[in-house]
């Protein structure tokens, strides 16, 4: 449970006279309650109000777990055959009648905002919290450094995995199904995101498929995977060669390898998140491949996989000690190559520290 960050935040609902915030992104709420949940089609939520003790709410299958995680408040759950709304509405008028109401704009459901306009019809709904969560999740602390280093650490130890496990013939969802299987073996309940193994041609779609592709001579594989632990992300990327490449892949490899170690060296308090995007994509750019890097440099982390702030050009963003985001640039060729290289980092008060350790030097594996 974060109460320096629910503090700042009840402060800031203070200076707008905000009686009541309705969390409903499930990343949001764990990251103020220190409870990750999945809620699917069913209702999560975390409400924080200015004057009584904020509550998590939660189906009440689930009401077991959040009071035994680190949340020190009340929990309140709801069954299936219960109106969830009718109990939020009830729980809440016990204390009081909010007259504005924060909600998350960006997570919430045109449906959902209809029901809690039925329940609040005289409460004001205009102002969305997100922007300010958003700010809140900028600066990491120590303590969440520390996770996102641990979580950083179990990355590397899946892409080791994942190297060792090519070979002639191997599939792509082989490949995945092995990392995911040792590492769930060794303790890990989630991974980040849907884990990318992509071979040869595959890996020209930044966001491709893994399927049935197997892996042959000369093919570069892609892998884009990370794990949760401790409630927090990792995110890395890693482009190998099976067998001995082109002369080509080793070029492409080195352009994006340069435009990479380039972006992180620039990494530094008082430069701005556009500034680095451009500095990857210049170096791309003057190999005459620009064109073929078509994706923001990077993404914040944390107890989700993508954050604020979005690292691209025209974002006038400072950086400051204690940011948490990717470096993550690419070459995607259709049907020829695609090649990326990414660690997630924190911000240091001279420049920066990745989370992961996995060498950036192309590995080729035999």
């Amino acid at each position: 449970m974060n109460h320096e960050k629910i503090n700042d935040l009840k402060k800031w609902m203070a200076s707008e006279n905000i009686d009541l915030t309705y969390i409903s992104d499930p990343g949001h709420i764990a990251y103020f309650s220190g409870y990750k949940s999945d809620p699917h089609e069913r209702v999560l939520a975390l409400f924080i109000s200015l004057n009584h003790d904020p509550f998590l709410f939660t189906p009440a299958l689930e009401v077991e777990d959040a009071e035994k995680s680190s949340w020190s408040y009340p929990v309140h759950g709801y069954l299936d055959s219960e109106n969830p709304w009718e109990k939020i509405a009830q729980l809440i008028k016990n204390n009081e009648t909010p007259t504005k109401i924060a909600t998350e704009k960006e997570a919430l459901t045109v449906a959902r905002f209809d029901i809690l306009t039925h329940y609040f019809p005289t409460s004001d709904f205009t102002v969305s919290v997100t922007p300010v969560i958003e700010k809140l999740q900028l600066l990491k602390t120590s303590d969440e450094v520390a996770k996102l280093m641990e979580a950083g650490n179990w990355a590397d130890v899946a892409l080791e995995i994942g190297f060792k496990a090519i070979k002639e013939g191997a599939k792509e969802q082989e490949i995945l199904a092995e990392i995911e299987y040792q590492l769930k073996r060794q303790g890990i309940r989630s991974m980040s995101f849907d884990t990318l193994v992509l071979a040869g041609k595959n890996a020209a779609s930044p966001h491709g498929n893994p399927g049935n592709t197997a892996v042959t001579k000369q093919d570069l594989v892609l892998f884009d995977l990370g794990v949760v632990y401790n409630g927090y992300c990792s995110d890395v990327t890693r482009t190998v060669a099976y067998k001995e490449p082109t002369d080509f892949q080793k070029e492409i490899y080195a352009i994006v390898l340069e435009a990479q170690l380039k972006a992180m060296d620039a990494v530094k308090p008082g430069v701005t998140a556009g500034e680095l995007d451009e500095v990857a994509r210049g170096v791309i750019s003057s190999y005459g491949y620009g064109d073929y890097f078509n994706h923001r440099l990077g993404h914040g982390i944390g107890t989700t996989v993508h954050e604020y702030p979005s690292l691209v050009t025209g974002n006038d963003l400072i950086i400051e000690e204690g940011m948490c985001f990717s470096i993550e640039p690419g070459i995607y060729i259709p049907e020829k190559v695609g090649v990326r290289i990414e660690d997630c980092l924190h911000v240091t008060k001279t420049g920066c520290e990745a989370f992961t350790k996995t060498p950036k030097e192309l590995i080729i594996l035999n």
